[in-house]
């Protein structure tokens, strides 16, 4: 057995699964509920409905690359994707299966070391205040509105007039292609799914959010701590986002982030750098480990 794997006993590592999936259903039994009574959120449900990770999936806690978890209770693991039996002095254990995970996920690994990269190098942009938001809200009296059951604080009139006389310079394609018909033509840039290694930038609110997303397409080889850090995270952001947004979130219990006014503005760009600093770690952690993945050539 390699010496650069880390032996967990059953009491360690059967502690963290337990801490772990405590963590997690916090955030995912309240959506579970919901979904059973037919209601929704506007904030708390966007985690599990617009990426593709699911409750249960979240609930489910990994060590992460080279470790070995030992023990009895560790052979459920083998019906586990990309799990591997590993012989230890205390007896069999199972651990990552990194080249198996590397050969079956090599493109989508490929592609997350080229956003993360490329994101963590580039100049963020802090004077987009959350348009890509209004965008997605302009022209409502012809195009509807995305959260039907949500009224817009201006109402659609001014949520226009805010549109209409704003620099919009979005960069980011899965923001972007929620954009109004009418909206699309006003955004500076015109992001597309192949441009999007090239314009990612690290003070995008969606950018930051995603590292959740890369985080889960990275497990099992992502320790499940990190994933729940970027977990929490774009929770923060989703809040901060929706707050800025056009609706109308105080029967929610949030009070709005009035980005039309200077006082507005500047507490957006305020929380947009908290963000872009927190994220800015989680990006170098999750590129770590992606780098650390051997794969084919």
């Amino acid at each position: 057995m390699p010496q650069t794997l880390e032996v967990l006993a059953p009491a360690d590592w059967l502690s963290r699964a337990a801490a772990h999936e405590q963590r997690a259903r916090a955030f995912g039994e309240p959506f579970v509920a919901r979904r059973m009574k037919g209601r929704k959120h506007p904030i708390e449900d966007f985690l599990f409905t617009y990426y593709t990770q699911k409750p249960g999936q979240l609930y489910r806690w990994h060590p992460g690359m080279d470790v070995v978890l030992s023990g009895p209770e560790a052979a459920q693991r083998e019906s586990w994707k990309f799990y591997r039996p590993v012989d230890t002095a205390a007896g069999p254990g199972w651990a990552l299966d990194a080249e198996a995970f590397g050969q079956a996920r090599t493109e989508a690994i490929r592609f997350a070391r080229i956003i993360l990269a490329g994101t963590a190098q580039r100049p963020g942009n802090f004077a987009c205040f959350g348009l890509h938001e209004w965008a997605m809200a302009y022209k409502s009296d012809v195009n509807g509105i995305r959260h039907e059951y949500l009224p817009l604080r201006l109402g659609a009139a001014g949520t226009d007039e805010v549109v209409e006389s704003h620099r919009i310079r979005c960069t980011h394609f899965d923001a972007f292609r929620f954009y109004t018909p009418q909206a699309a033509p006003l955004n500076e840039l015109q992001p597309t799914r192949d441009t999007q290694r090239d314009l990612e930038q690290p003070g995008c609110l969606h950018a930051n959010m995603d590292l959740y997303k890369w985080a889960y397409k990275l497990t099992p080889a992502v320790p499940s701590d990190l994933v729940m850090d970027c977990f929490e995270l774009a929770w923060d952001i989703r809040t901060m986002d929706m707050q800025a947004s056009p609706y109308d979130l105080v029967d929610w219990g949030h009070e709005p982030i009035r980005i039309e006014t200077p006082e507005g503005k500047a507490e957006y760009v305020r929380l947009q750098k908290d963000f872009a600093q927190r994220a800015e770690v989680l990006r170098a952690r999750l590129l770590e480990v992606a780098n650390a993945l051997v794969l084919p050539e």
